[in-house]
């Protein structure tokens, strides 16, 4: 599984690569803020909107701490989407929120 820190998210915004940034936590811990353009799915509906999401861009999961994300990137390759996992997930994240 591919790996990003929430400092080299932050840096790859600055580029021009386009990166979906999908954020599995529950409604309530999104309601504390997310990252500015992140698409939230809750975990637990991954499997139901997955055909929401593209299979030929980079899909960065996010979620509090880094493990509910690593099971949705873990699920989503064997899907066969291209996704990296932010690790230290939002308690990591410096950058704005929304």
């Amino acid at each position: 599984m591919k790996k990003i820190t929430s400092t080299e998210l932050k840096e790859l915004f600055n580029t021009e690569k386009i990166v979906n940034v999908i954020d599995v936590r529950e409604v309530d811990e999104v309601a504390t803020g997310k990252i500015p353009g992140s698409i939230h799915i809750p975990l637990g509906l991954l499997e139901f909107r997955m055909h929401e999401l593209h299979k030929s861009k980079e899909n960065v999961m996010v979620c509090r701490s880094g493990g509910r994300s690593g099971r949705a990137s873990q699920f989503l390759e064997n899907q066969g989407f291209k996704v990296i996992n932010m690790t230290g997930g939002m308690l990591a994240w410096e950058g704005d929120m929304e």
